[in-house]
């Protein structure tokens, strides 16, 4: 902890009926589970908060009897603020993988599986006396985390950390890891199980679970694809760039108009601007992983209106 912060007891807000069912039945389960245990006091006391997640769009009609797409709410993330707890925490500098690196690495390979571990953060113990420093409240009392909670500033790193420790042998050599996800890979089908096998012994030696549901095995992959499934409409919120052809270009026509003197008309040359940019932005280019023996070719193109460049 930082030395100049003292611990700070925030006070219960109230909470809806709704949401106090969804933190109670959270409550409930993670005391059933272990991760968490009833205090009676403690210096530190954060808050519970409760958000939407996110659910799938549907349409239907209001009083005109139009449709209109609707996100229907039917599920709520639980998570405790530790804001101020955060402020006073010491930071771990542990690095993060890029993760464009990770699939440069996993290039050249024919078989490939993919493991999710359960609840990861939650795989990690909190020291003893760290862990009333994880109080919070909430309508029904007070408790705890023994074990790491989603929400803490070095949860990140901490849990990076230990994953680099527990596979460290085995990185580059025939598996990558990334937060949660670890890719395991090899030349042939063969090699990969036997590589399998290796990751599989060391997450029984260290007690590591992972979630059957999210693991794919023995997975063959020609090239890095766009997933289909989500490209069916047009993203919302981060726009990718890295992967669209003659984006600036695209762009531009559009972005020509972001000043405040020019008064903004969306005509015929905006419409094919916008149409084109959501049709890149829906279809799924093949991206040829990198092969690091050949040389590399830096093509360069530019015009009035953008400057990019290809690497090839």
């Amino acid at each position: 902890m930082e030395e100049e912060f003292e611990p700070i007891r925030q006070q219960q807000r109230r909470l809806n009926l709704t949401i106090l069912d969804v933190v109670k039945k959270r409550v409930t389960k993670l005391l059933a589970a272990g991760i968490i245990y009833p205090i009676s006091n403690s210096q530190w006391v954060s808050l519970v908060q409760v958000v939407p997640k996110k659910s799938k769009m549907t349409v239907i009609k209001n009083l005109q009897d139009e449709l209109v797409p609707t996100r229907i709410q039917n599920s709520w993330q639980v998570f405790i603020d530790y804001k101020r707890l955060n402020q006073a925490t010491c930071k771990d500098h542990f690095p993060l993988p890029f993760i464009d690196q990770v699939l440069e690495k996993l290039a050249g390979k024919s078989h490939y599986c993919f493991l999710d571990r359960f609840l990861g953060y939650m795989q990690i113990h909190i020291a003893p006396e760290d862990q009333h420093k994880t109080t919070f409240t909430f309508p029904f009392g007070t408790c705890v985390y023994s074990r790491m909670p989603f929400g803490l500033c070095n949860a990140l790193n901490t849990f990076q950390h230990c994953m680099t420790n527990i596979f460290s042998d085995l990185l580059q050599e025939c598996m990558e890891e990334f937060m949660d996800d670890f890719m395991v890979y090899a030349d042939s089908f063969d090699a990969c199980l036997e590589n399998l096998s290796k990751v599989l012994r060391r997450c029984i030696d260290t007690n590591l679970v992972l979630n059957f549901e999210k693991c794919h095995f023995m997975y063959p992959i020609e090239a890095l694809k766009w997933i289909s499934q989500k490209l069916t409409s047009y993203p919302p919120f981060q726009t990718p760039l890295l992967f669209v052809p003659s984006w600036d270009t695209q762009a531009s026509t559009e972005g020509s108009s972001r000043t405040s003197d020019v008064d903004f008309n969306f005509d015929q040359p905006y419409i094919e601007a916008f149409q084109e940019l959501k049709t890149r932005l829906t279809s799924a280019p093949i991206l040829q992983a990198p092969n690091w023996d050949l040389l590399f070719e830096l093509m360069c193109d530019v015009s009035n209106s953008a400057l990019g460049a290809v690497l090839g």
